[in-house]
């Protein structure tokens, strides 16, 4: 019975975040000006990179495959989002919700490898930058990336695979997009099997690239604290903080959403932390990449200087 009505199934309502109009309204104006800071923020990293000789580096071309990266997951909930702010009707189709999941979790999962990649290359270039270039050389950059985003997809594909094979009795989704644990609740069968993959998922994604990032910095700390001048310590720190800032955002809320116990979440809890970390997040890291780095701040002066002296 379970399976002929997930067949039927063609549609899925999603309660989004609020039943009041006002609140409504109010909550599509923020999330709309988020969202034009994130695209617009996200896009002017990737073109400064792209433009500006100096930022042809490892660091920024991970960088700029980060701003890439948040800039497909907003992209994969928000402007939906956005139309049901102002819809009476906060409906979405079968398939439109299979994609969004596929590519909303592939994006959140390649982010943090990416994250790992990042920090073995802050690790690198902190503790040996002598061999720095020859360690970090185009090759291995290109590959780290593609791992991280073929890494994150398979994990997404397998994910939701097993998340949509489930017969689903209820349409109605207690969520603003169609998340992963949402999704689980609508089944009318018992999925310990899923909550076990998303545990065993959990942990390839967010503990194994956790502790890759704890094992760099350990290291880096360990270098930072033999230096002796105290200007050439804060210069070592200052190129790792941007991404200790980010790393703390994002797995600190990965953990809090897919780590913790079943018994100990709620859907509320859950949409909270979901809207930090699919609007929130990626409209705060190119800020933090932007004003607390002194070189991208540069690269943006150069680059309205060399469109100056063309007009």
């Amino acid at each position: 019975m379970g399976r002929e009505n997930q067949t039927r199934m063609s549609e899925f309502i999603l309660q989004g975040l609020s039943s009041l109009w006002e609140t409504q309204v109010s909550l599509f104006v923020l999330f709309l000006a988020m969202y034009l800071v994130t695209v617009l923020g996200n896009f002017l990293i990737m073109l400064l990179i792209r433009l500006d000789s100096r930022l042809n580096t490892p660091m920024y071309f991970f960088l700029s495959v980060l701003s890439f990266v948040d800039v497909c997951y907003t992209n994969s909930t928000v402007p939906q989002m956005l139309v049901h702010f102002l819809s009476a009707r906060k409906s979405i189709p079968f398939y439109s919700c299979v994609l969004q999941l596929l590519i909303s979790l592939a994006m959140g999962s390649a982010e943090f490898f990416l994250l790992g990649a990042m920090a073995y290359d802050r690790y690198v270039a902190v503790c040996h930058p002598l061999h720095y270039t020859v360690i970090m050389h185009g090759e291995l950059c290109l590959g780290l990336a593609a791992g991280c985003l073929v890494a994150g997809f398979m994990n997404s594909l397998m994910q939701t695979i097993i998340t949509f094979q489930l017969p689903l009795c209820r349409k109605v989704v207690n969520h603003f997009a169609c998340e992963m644990l949402a999704m689980l609740r609508l089944a009318c069968v018992d999925t310990s099997f899923n909550k076990g993959m998303v545990a065993v998922s959990g942990f390839l994604v967010i503990v194994l690239p956790c502790f890759l990032v704890l094992f760099s910095y350990g290291h880096i700390v360990a270098t930072i604290l033999r230096i002796r001048s105290a200007q050439g310590r804060r210069k070592a720190f200052g190129t790792c903080a941007s991404h200790l800032t980010v790393v703390s955002m994002c797995f600190g809320t990965a953990v809090f959403t897919y780590l913790r116990p079943t018994a100990g979440s709620s859907a509320e809890q859950e949409k909270r932390v979901a809207i930090f970390y699919a609007v929130v997040t990626p409209m705060l890291n190119p800020l933090i990449y932007s004003l607390r780095n002194k070189e991208v701040m540069s690269a943006f002066r150069r680059v309205l200087g060399k469109f100056s002296e063309k007009r």
